[in-house]
């Protein structure tokens, strides 16, 4: 299985296509294709049909607007400055001015 330089939560911009310039996250990976869901990117309009199976009864049916793959290749990642912080304080810095732990 290839491995992709974007992944799931990171901040992308795109490099080719229609959308091009348009920033956002990533959505899903599909690494097996190649590809990556961004959101707001790559918007198709899906039909579906109203449906009467499942476990709870009635599916809604009509025009639903939905993010499409794109290729890995004309995406590239971008500086995420929100995941910076993300990681606990160290112990050691935790400690007052006395030098004892609480």
């Amino acid at each position: 299985m290839p491995k992709l330089h974007v992944k799931k939560g990171d901040l992308v911009q795109v490099i080719a296509g229609k959308d091009k310039g348009a920033k956002g996250r990533v959505i899903l990976s599909l690494p097996r294709e190649d590809r990556v869901v961004v959101e707001g990117v790559n918007m198709i309009k899906k039909h579906s049909k109203v449906t009467h199976q499942g476990p709870r009864g009635a599916k809604e049916g009509g025009v639903q607007t939905m993010e499409a793959p794109i290729h890995v290749s004309n995406v590239k990642k971008l500086k995420d400055e929100a995941k910076k912080d993300d990681k606990p304080a160290k112990k050691a810095d935790q400690a007052d001015e006395s030098g004892e732990d609480n």
